[in-house]
């Protein structure tokens, strides 16, 4: 495995746990900052929705210069954002630290995404970004339960001055181990990356990355209040918890990108019925405690399980035109958090209680479903397509635009 992956994987556990570690201490922020947990929510879903600005804008502003010194300008925005959380006196000031390093993540990952592909064979590229996104994953079984310990025991601020000296040690870690691949041809014309959004099925898979991982995502939000208000666990387990959902992620991760490797849209419908299952199952069990444990692993495996495959059918109908294609994607998964998040404060503030953002996300994941389920029904031979390898080796059927 090249050495540049695991950088790559450094520099994703840093942002990973920027997004994901208000979760874990959200009660304490709302607290600080005297706000109600919907508008602490709001940390969640300002993020999510600048990293689907930065994901395009940001990314389509870099296109023409070297990836691996865009990498790096990325991460020092990442640096900037948490010192100015870690400090931040007014939840105004906050969200702007949230927000600032919300927009390197998205063209980090779609940029990370294709240069992880193009260090490996081409048969080898899903598992590559799966083991790109591993950083991601890592960043839930260790570094969100530890930022939580941390945050319990220090304050909050500790855990974010935490995640910023991360954020300098991925920086060198980039600065190191990714090779640097100057200006790729495929990245120096805009209007070739523009060109890739005429394919409709471009536009279906940033579809089902919106709705298949929103609905896990928004189900997982809330996560703190009901494994304390519903499941009846102390807040001292709550981070415990959180190991056990990160070990799904990991797990998940992994065998996603292998499946992926062998047969992309098979498997991710296959994937995204059993999240929708597994979400209507929580939210039935989530009283018992030994239940809701199963039901973490099982939401964080098949929830995470979603992600190399979606990246990777996104960025082939892409064609050649892949690095702002694949930003966007990016952008849609974090398009997802915001609706699921959105959508599950709503839920909350209308008293349907802590397990109605699950409900929620089950039938935003069911309508993934419906969406990959028709997309794939039109992916037949087409002339326009046929310079396009098969997305499904199983199926050897070249993919329509």
């Amino acid at each position: 495995m090249p050495k540049g992956l695991l950088a790559l994987a450094l520099g994703g556990f840093g942002i990973g746990l920027t997004e994901f570690i208000i979760m874990g201490l959200m009660p304490e922020v709302a607290g600080t900052f005297g706000v109600t947990e919907a508008q602490a929510g709001w940390l969640i879903t300002g993020y999510a929705l600048s990293v689907a600005v930065g994901a395009l804008v940001v990314t389509a502003a870099v296109t023409r210069l070297p990836r691996k010194q865009v990498l790096l300008g990325l991460l020092v925005l990442f640096i900037l954002g948490n010192m100015l959380d870690a400090v931040a006196p007014t939840y105004t000031l906050m969200m702007l630290g949230r927000i600032i390093a919300a927009l390197c993540h998205g063209a980090f990952f779609g940029i990370g995404s294709v240069v992880a592909g193009s260090m490996v064979a081409p048969e080898k590229k899903a598992s590559a970004i799966a083991v790109m996104f591993t950083g991601l994953t890592v960043s839930n079984v260790l570094g969100v339960p530890l930022g939580t310990f941390l945050g319990q025991a220090f304050g909050w601020r500790s855990t974010f001055w935490a995640i910023t000296a991360i954020g300098v040690v991925a920086f060198i870690g980039i600065a190191l181990l990714v090779p640097a691949t100057g200006r790729d041809d495929t990245a120096i014309s805009l209007r070739r990356e523009l060109r890739a959004f005429r394919s409709g099925q471009v536009w279906a898979s940033l579809s089902i990355t919106i709705l298949g991982y929103g609905g896990m995502f928004g189900a997982f939000t809330y996560i703190a209040y009901l494994l304390t208000e519903v499941s009846g666990f102390p807040s001292s387990a709550v981070p415990w918890l959180l190991v056990v959902f990160g070990v799904g992620l990991f797990v998940g991760n992994l065998v996603g990108g292998r499946a992926a490797d062998r047969a992309p849209d098979r498997s991710l419908l296959i994937i995204l019925a059993a999240l929708t299952v597994v979400l209507v199952v929580f939210a039935l069990v989530a009283e018992n405690r030994a239940a809701t444990v199963i039901s973490l692993i099982l939401m964080g495996g098949f929830g995470f399980a979603t992600v190399p495959g979606l990246q990777m059918r996104v960025m082939h109908y892409a064609g050649e035109a892949t690095t702002l294609v694949s930003g966007a994607n990016i952008g849609a998964f974090n398009i997802g958090n915001a609706l699921g998040a959105w959508i599950g404060g709503v839920t909350i503030s209308a008293g349907l209680g802590y397990t109605s953002p699950i409900w929620a996300g089950a039938v935003i994941t069911f309508a993934a479903v419906v969406v990959l389920t028709l997309s794939m029904t039109r992916n037949a031979p087409s002339p326009r397509a046929a310079h396009l390898a098969p997305l499904d080796a199983t199926r050897q059927v070249a993919p329509t635009r």
